[in-house]
């Protein structure tokens, strides 16, 4: 079952010749069908390449302009698939975009390991970047409404998002245990030196269960068993594979505010379940505020994602404790959000920040009005 993608106009758009279109993001989120979508209509000479197969990295490693051209011949389109599986990749797409300027380039990777270390410095002014992450609440509500989708709530705060789990009911913890595996991070072990997989494994367990809480690198090198800079390095990795992100604490003008703290999200909720076993109902769990939290601020993370919403985000602490969940801040204005599960559970925004920082809109999620917040009308 197809449902659309908020993307697809956006790359769409984007495609022109002697720039690269790169869609990057987590694995079995749909990229190579958003490809095809997008190259269904394409009236011209098409050339897709699978970096899956050996042969092809290997003639895309190191390649030459003259290789380039001879490959690819008349072709008015090239699309390169899993592209963060070729060595040199960046240097290889900069003689695309330098070299064959005729040519529009389409690309994809399922982490940024290669990508984003080998892309950005060549490609600085040659390419539109992308990232396409598991299906949203908004493209759910546009797709079977919004009265569906907030009957599946507590569906996807168990099971998550991913277009597999959405389009195979009744096979979702079959379907995410088997994505939760290494199958979701293997360009870590692919492409690092990754000595010590199974901290790896409780590194994310340990994550797993202090989602929405500060990372704590001393408390997490004890609970695998390894050293700070070994659990900062695999964290690195792990969001560089798009299974998790950070979000920074906010800090300008109180002495107690936390400054350099960092939380944990998980991409996707299902993905988190699956990694501690966990997929009892909702009326039966003790971290459904913890699943509420992740939920809302990865879904806020896809609306921003798919609408090119440029904002920065945070959360708030005090040494004192003091908190609020979640925070952007967008063209010198700050909006304050706090999540709770039941609508009727009392919220008061901390006096100390309200009354230091001005411009500040605040408003309390919950089951109620969620849809607002993951998915705005306009945005």
């Amino acid at each position: 079952m197809w449902i659309d993608r908020k993307l697809l106009p956006t790359v769409e758009g984007h495609l022109e010749p002697g720039k690269a279109v790169i869609l990057i993001g987590p694995r079995q989120v749909g990229k190579t069908t958003l490809l095809e979508k997008v190259t269904a209509d394409y009236r011209g000479k098409l050339l897709w390449m699978d970096c899956d197969e050996p042969d092809v990295r290997q003639r895309l490693t190191d390649a030459t302009s003259s290789t380039l051209r001879a490959w690819i011949g008349d072709a008015g389109l090239v699309v390169i698939d899993e592209a963060q599986r070729v060595k040199n990749i960046g240097l290889t797409l900069k003689l695309f975009t330098d070299k064959i300027k005729s040519v529009k380039l389409l690309v994809t990777g399922s982490s940024s390991l290669d990508l984003a270390n080998e892309i950005n410095e060549p490609l600085t002014g040659r390419k539109w970047e992308f990232m396409l992450l598991p299906i949203s609440a908004e493209e759910m509500r546009e797709h079977h409404g919004e009265m569906e989708e907030r009957r599946l709530l507590s569906h996807r705060l168990v099971y998550g998002m991913y277009p597999e789990i959405i389009n195979r009911p009744g096979k979702e913890q079959a379907l995410l245990r088997q994505l939760s595996g290494s199958y979701l991070y293997k360009d870590i072990f692919t492409f690092h030196d990754v000595r010590k997989p199974e901290v790896i494994e409780k590194l994310l367990q340990s994550l797993a269960l202090q989602i929405g809480s500060e990372v704590n690198y001393h408390e997490l090198a004890q609970l695998t068993g390894s050293d700070q800079a070994t659990v900062q390095r695999y964290l690195n990795l792990l969001e560089k594979a798009f299974v998790v992100f950070r979000l920074p604490a906010f800090s300008r003008n109180l002495r107690n505010e936390l400054k350099k703290s960092r939380k944990v999200y998980f991409y996707d909720n299902g993905i988190r379940n699956a990694i501690i076993n966990s997929f009892q109902p909702i009326d039966m769990r003790t971290d459904v505020g913890a699943l509420w939290e992740n939920y809302l601020v990865s879904e806020r993370t896809k609306w921003i994602a798919n609408h090119q919403y440029f904002a920065n985000r945070y959360f708030w602490r005090t040494t004192q404790q003091k908190e609020i969940d979640y925070l952007e801040e967008k063209d010198g204005k700050l909006f304050a959000f706090e999540f709770k599960w039941k609508p009727t559970a009392k919220v008061a925004f901390p006096k100390a920040f309200l009354t230091t920082y001005d411009h500040v809109e605040t408003a309390v999620i919950s089951p109620e009005n969620y849809m607002g917040f993951v998915a705005p009308a306009e945005g």
